[in-house]
C-alpha cells in the first residue's frame, strides 16, 4: 500500500512540478526543503538520509554539512534557507531542545510560516521541552517554547533508529514532502489566478468609468 502511494506521489511531482536534474554548485537556487536537525544525534543517520534521498529525488533539500564551506557565517546563510524554502523537516532527538541553533532555525520557520514535518526520531512528543541553562533570554526561552509546542502539535512522522524499517521511513517521509510540495504549488497557482482575475476585473472597472 506504501509503495503505490510513494510511486502515486513521485508522478504528481514530476508532472506537476517538473524538477531539473540536480547539480550540487557553489551558487545554490532556493531549497525546497530546509532539514533542522540535531547534527550530534542525526547528521551521520536521518537527517543524512534523508537529504541524500531528497536530492536523488531531484528535489533541493538543504542540510548545513552539504550546502555549507568553510568559512560561511552560520546565520547569513542558514536564516536565508529558511525564508526561502518551500518546506521544513523539523527532526526531532533525544538531544535536540539542548541547541540553541536548532530551536532558532525551528522558531523562524514558523514565524516565515513555512509547513513544517515533525520526524520524531528515538524521541516522543511530550519528551521535548525547552531547558534554561542560563544563555538565553527569557524572550527567547518563550520564542523557543512557543515554537516547540506549534510542532509538537503538528501531525509528524515517528521513527525509533533502532527497531524501525529504514527504506520504508526514507519512501514515507519523502511521499510526505513530495504530497506537501504539490499542495503548495497547487496554493500557488490559484493565489496566482485569483490575484490575475481580480487585477483584470479592476482595470475593466477602471476603463468602464473613464
Amino acid at each position: 500500500m506504501q509503495l503505490r502511494f510513494f510511486s502515486s506521489a513521485r508522478h504528481l511531482y514530476r508532472n506537476i512540478l517538473k524538477p531539473r536534474t540536480p547539480i550540487r554548485a557553489t551558487a545554490k537556487p532556493p531549497c525546497d526543503i530546509f532539514i533542522n536537525h540535531r547534527g550530534t544525534d542525526t547528521k551521520k543517520t536521518i537527517a543524512g538520509l534523508l537529504d541524500d534521498h531528497f536530492f536523488r529525488m531531484g528535489l533541493r533539500p538543504f542540510l548545513d554539512s552539504k550546502n555549507m564551506k568553510p568559512g560561511d557565517r552560520l546565520f547569513e546563510k542558514i536564516d536565508p534557507a529558511i525564508r526561502g524554502c518551500k518546506i521544513g523537516v523539523a527532526i526531532f532527538s533525544p538531544n535536540y531542545c539542548d541547541s540553541y541553533f536548532c530551536l532558532h532555525e525551528l522558531a523562524l520557520l514558523i514565524e516565515s510560516k513555512k509547513r513544517v514535518i515533525p520526524i520524531f526520531c528515538d524521541v516522543k512528543p511530550s519528551q521535548l521541552q525547552v531547558v534554561d541553562y542560563g544563555t538565553s533570554s527569557a524572550e527567547q526561552l518563550e520564542r523557543f517554547s512557543w515554537a516547540l509546542e506549534e510542532a509538537k502539535y503538528t501531525v509528524g512522522l515517528t521513527f525509533d533508529t533502532l527497531t524501525g524499517d529504514w527504506s520504508h521511513f526514507l519512501n514515507t517521509a519523502t511521499d510526505a514532502v513530495i504530497k506537501n510540495l504539490v499542495e503548495l504549488e497547487a496554493e500557488n497557482s490559484s493565489n496566482k489566478s485569483t490575484y490575475i482575475v481580480q487585477a483584470r476585473r479592476e482595470r475593466d472597472e477602471k476603463f468602464s468609468i473613464h
